[in-house]
């Protein structure tokens, strides 16, 4: 089940380096749940209707310029009536200051004022960028998830089945990894999916026989990341001996998250095997498979087509293709 908590406006603040000019008791905890940003010209005006008042607030040189151009009697309403509704978090860019009404009503509403030195347009639109990214549903699956050649490729399969070890084989081979254990999923914007770690285990990852060690500071900084795309999922499968395993590859299977179709194979798990290598030649196929290049199905057209030749030099009479 995906989960949308909302995002601390800590958080916010600490990540954008806004300035607090004016916050009550308690507001870091304040949570965001909505991914827009609204800029409150109309409500300025006293137009209310369809107003959201879970979005957070801003105001630029446009409002300030109608504010400018009203009494402060004025002012002191519109501030008034804005703040009743009590949004998240009323953020003045440009650094601009607000008018005393604003922090007197602000005190009575106890509304957070934020300042910014940051231009209108790109503080709204990296805001909205970074909300809807925090915000997107989320799911937590167990598994390992690796960066290899550029590809996010998760490890899936029974606990003790080794995905752990090759993780660390492939940071040992120049790879980065992502997380081990549990798998953080999001939905990004454009449509494909995020992983990364959960923040109590992100870079630690545990060898049994060893322990938990930490991967950034054994490896450097290097061999790992905080995130990346999941563009392919392996499932390990200890060897089963007597069942049939792909070894054409040119049907291809998907596993459904978040409604997102993600390329899966099957790689059974024996010794001797050399897991890593298989997995680097797996993520480069994958990559060549995006790419438009499928060796499979090119394979599958030149065997197709060295049969059709034979048999239209045994039968000169006979039809390419025919039994």
């Amino acid at each position: 089940m995906a989960e949308r908590t909302g995002i601390k406006l800590g958080t916010i603040i600490d990540n954008f380096h806004l300035s607090v000019i004016y916050g009550p008791e308690g507001y870091r905890e304040r949570r965001i749940t909505i991914e827009d940003v609204n800029r409150p010209g109309l409500q300025l005006t006293g137009f209310f209707d369809y107003f959201d008042k879970d979005r957070m607030q801003l105001l630029g040189l446009v409002e300030i310029s109608y504010l400018e151009g009203i009494s402060s009697k004025k002012r002191a309403v519109v501030f008034d009536t804005l703040f009743s509704y009590h949004t998240p978090a009323v953020i003045f860019a440009r650094g601009l200051k607000p008018y005393p009404e604003c922090l007197e009503m602000a005190r009575k509403h106890q509304q957070v004022i934020l300042g910014t030195q940051e231009n209108t347009a790109n503080i709204m639109s990296t805001l909205i960028a970074y909300l809807r990214a925090a915000l997107s549903p989320c799911i937590t699956r167990h598994g390992v998830l690796v960066e290899v050649y550029g590809e996010g490729v998760m490890l899936a399969g029974e606990s003790g089945v080794g995905k752990s070890e090759t993780a660390i084989e492939l940071v040992k081979r120049g790879h980065r990894l992502i997380a081990d254990d549990a798998v953080e999923i999001r939905r990004n914007p454009s449509g494909g999916l995020t992983g990364t770690a959960p923040e109590l285990i992100r870079h630690y990852i545990e060898l049994r026989g060893i322990g938990v060690v930490d991967v950034r500071r054994l490896f450097g900084m290097s061999a790992v990341n905080f995130d990346c795309s999941i563009d392919m999922m392996i499932q390990l499968e200890t060897w089963k001996d007597g069942k049939v395993y792909d070894r054409l590859g040119a049907d291809e299977h998907f596993i459904s998250l978040l409604d997102v179709q993600i390329p899966t194979l099957l790689i059974p798990v024996k010794p001797g095997r050399n897991l890593a290598v298989i997995i680097e030649v797996a993520a480069m196929n994958n990559r060549h498979k995006k790419m438009g290049y499928n060796a499979a199905l090119e394979f599958s057209m030149q065997v197709d087509s060295h049969i059709d030749q034979k048999y239209l030099e045994q039968n000169p009479d006979g039809q390419a293709g025919a039994p």
